[in-house]
């Protein structure tokens, strides 16, 4: 445990850098950090929408992006337990629609852990139309295909095409719409009152609004895309608040045993040496198992460091798309003050392209 004075000095150290990176008026970032169990900083700076008079805190929602597919991949944890799905069966068994050399050579355990080759809708779905889409449209898009990228099972390749037909397979084993299933089975048990998974009728509690910045650094509003819609790969609305309820969780086993999971299913990445990817995280485990994920929106940047043996956890969320560099500086600070990253975060970053 670091010194009550090292935390001091940290705070003002991680104050100034923050403040320096954002402008007044302008939306911002929320950085959590809990070491051996102790919070030692828990602060919001910036605006949760341009037109707010309020500053963001820890109650601000973020649009969590691919920091969700933990969320979506817990679901099926809660399935497996349930004895409602193996990981071993076929995705044909919830997906007929797909052709049958897909739905019968891709499992349950290939999507989950990117590794079933299937393409990615981003890449064959039509960019002329204005219609957001949703999970369903992204089989839709997806039974036309008769191809992988590569042999199921045999390589890792992210998908968010991959999490957008978790979501759908959640519904129908479940019998659920997936924000139900998610708010009945993890957001209530847990107590997250206030996170949600988009649905566009719906309203979202202290919701930030995202941003981008333009080729002179200016910064507009972009909230939404095209696929901000699809909930599985990305859907997911969160607090620093709830999402240290959720890191709890996660080092209690209150949902299920993540650390008895983790050794059989996940996928070794050879891209980058010693680390894996799990259902909905990436990790190293060199001793002390390290848990990371990132996620990035046409209007959002966040990143979630958890090393649960130490019960220590970094969360950074920001409502501007593309804002890494204030967490790198956060982690070199984090890092001068005794608070070492084991993981090699931005090269995992680079993995979800």
């Amino acid at each position: 445990m670091i010194s009550h004075s090292a935390i001091a000095q940290l705070e003002k150290r991680l104050d100034s850098l923050i403040n320096n990176s954002i402008n007044q008026g302008e939306p911002g970032i929320a950085l959590y950090i809990e070491n051996k169990g102790k919070i030692i900083y828990n602060k919001g700076f910036g605006l949760p929408d341009t037109d707010s008079k309020k500053s963001i805190d820890a109650k601000t929602n973020f649009r969590l992006a691919s920091v969700s597919k933990q969320f979506t991949a817990m679901c099926l944890l809660l399935l497996e337990k349930d004895q409602k799905l193996s990981f071993d069966d076929p995705i044909s068994k919830f997906l007929p629609e797909l052709p049958s050399e897909l739905g019968h050579k891709i499992l349950l355990r290939h999507l989950i852990t990117h590794t079933s080759g299937i393409l990615d809708y981003e890449d064959i779905m039509d960019n002329s139309s204005s219609r957001q889409l949703l999970d369903i449209d992204v089989l839709n898009i997806l039974k036309t295909q008769h191809k992988t990228y590569f042999n199921p099972g045999t390589e890792f390749r992210y998908s968010n095409s991959g999490y957008a037909l978790l979501a759908l397979i959640v519904e129908r084993v479940s019998g659920q719409s997936f924000p139900e299933f998610m708010n009945k089975r993890v957001f209530k048990p847990l107590k997250m009152n206030n996170s949600r998974v988009y649905e566009s009728e719906i309203k979202i509690p202290n919701r930030s609004m995202g941003f981008a910045r333009n080729k002179d650094k200016e910064l507009y509003a972009n909230d939404q895309s095209s696929t901000s819609a699809i909930k599985g790969d990305g859907g997911v609305y969160c607090s620093l608040l709830d999402y240290r309820k959720w890191t709890h969780a996660i080092w209690n086993n209150s949902l299920v045993n993540l650390p008895a999971v983790l050794p059989r299913l996940n996928i070794s990445i050879k891209e980058v040496t010693g680390s894996f990817y799990g259902p909905g995280w990436f990790y190293f485990d060199k001793g002390i198992p390290a848990l990371f994920h990132s996620g990035s929106t046409c209007g959002f940047s966040t990143y979630s460091i958890n090393i649960p043996s130490q019960k220590t956890s970094i969360v950074y969320f920001s409502n501007i798309a593309g804002n890494s560099e204030p967490f790198k500086r956060i982690l070199e600070a984090l890092n001068e003050e005794g608070i070492h990253n084991p993981s090699e975060v931005f090269s995992l970053h680079q993995l979800t392209r």
